[in-house]
């Protein structure tokens, strides 16, 4: 059986990555499009250009609300969670995301015993 080549609205990857950044936009949901209409902040410009240039590079970045292009599939892009560097790796079906979604900001919390001056009923749990 073979295996079946991904397309983002019925183009594939190769016409994509020669589409111009306003013909993209058109392919994507309306929050996406129109952050991309209305143009890019100089720190989200900085980091396209880096990837145009240096592709092999390790970039790191703190634009979290930064739209997955198609020149970004396949890199690894740093992302800032608000403590460390998290590496995001840019898959097809990340197209049209924001990078923060895949840069965890909070820890799931994992509950342990309960600790001092806990209230009676706490106390009743079965201490293994």
């Amino acid at each position: 059986m073979a295996k079946k080549e991904f397309t983002f609205r019925g183009k594939t990857l190769e016409e994509l990555k020669q589409m111009t950044l306003d013909q993209f936009a058109e392919l994507l949901k309306a929050r996406q499009r129109r952050k991309l209409k209305k143009g890019l902040t100089e720190a989200e410009k900085k980091l396209l250009k880096r990837i145009r240039e240096k592709p092999d590079k390790k970039i790191r970045t703190h634009c979290r609300d930064m739209v997955i292009t198609p020149e970004m599939v396949g890199l690894t892009i740093y992302v800032h969670n608000g403590k460390a560097f998290v590496p995001v790796n840019v898959t097809l079906e990340m197209l049209g995301h924001r990078l923060g979604e895949f840069a965890l900001t909070r820890k799931p919390v994992k509950h342990s015993a309960p600790g001092v001056g806990a209230t009676r009923s706490s106390a009743a749990v079965s201490a293994k």
